[in-house]
């Protein structure tokens, strides 16, 4: 069984709803054609399906089963592979950590705000 999760493809139309682009459609179907081992087109060529990490997987039904038979595409291809980038974890989490310390003080202030305007409105909490 071939599992595609197509959640990270198409664009947004509005709030609550992604239009696949022409691109998106051809990728998944171009996907399918090379899994069941035919051509797209006819007369055309027979693509080579591979399994993509974050994208397509083909899985057994013994290993469908062994998930409780659940179908959730996102079980079953996994996360895609992400670039290194180098640079140390220590470092990552004391930039991070920096850049989170800073938030949380403007959220802080932000807070102390929006108390002070609303008490002058009238409305104390």
């Amino acid at each position: 069984m071939l599992f595609i999760d197509a959640r990270k493809l198409g664009t947004p139309v509005s709030r609550v709803q992604i239009e696949l682009t022409d691109a998106d459609i051809e990728r998944i179907a171009q996907t399918v054609a090379a899994w069941r081992g035919e051509a797209l087109d006819e007369g055309g060529a027979v693509g080579e399906y591979a399994d993509v990490p974050g994208f397509c997987r083909s899985v057994t039904l013994a290993e469908i089963a062994g998930h409780g038979h659940v179908l959730t595409p996102g079980r079953y291809v996994g996360a895609e592979e992400v670039e290194d980038d180098d640079e140390a974890f220590a470092d990552k989490m004391q930039t991070l950590t920096a850049r989170l310390g800073e938030q949380m003080a403007r959220g802080a202030e932000l807070d102390q705000l929006i108390r002070q305007k609303l008490g002058g409105l009238g409305y104390e909490f």
